[in-house]
């Protein structure tokens, strides 16, 4: 029975929702932004959000590709890990701090305030 209904209504795709890109300020590397509407908290009490990284022009005739990452986030000790790149998943990805590069350091401020205030990221 049920075979039957899937036959005659087949589920449509799934449909993904929009995104929110937020840009955060460049650095010489390049330029980072990160989806509003990805941010989520984790089973472990980290968040999980989607950014984007786009490296800047070098002196290549071809500019350089930009990677898509989910990131996982930990505000309360400035730590953050890649679970997956361009859809590839990173199987027990290490966390890495945060200091030292400007776009990681803005992006953990900018998802760390907005999910202690959604209204104001919004």
């Amino acid at each position: 029975m049920v075979l039957a209904l899937w036959l005659v209504t087949p589920p449509s795709p799934a449909q993904a929702g929009p995104v929110d890109w937020v840009e955060l300020p460049p650095s010489k590397d390049g330029r980072q932004w990160w989806d509003r509407g990805s941010l989520r908290p984790t089973r472990d009490g980290h968040l999980s959000v989607l950014s984007r990284f786009s490296p800047a022009a070098g002196d290549s005739e071809t500019p350089e590709r930009g990677s898509l990452y989910v990131m996982e986030v930990d505000c309360d000790q400035a730590l953050y890990r890649d679970v997956s790149v361009n859809g590839l998943p990173r199987w027990r990805a290490s966390w890495q701090l945060v200091t030292g590069d400007p776009l990681l350091e803005h992006l953990l401020d900018a998802v760390c305030a907005a999910d202690r205030d959604p209204a104001a990221a919004a």
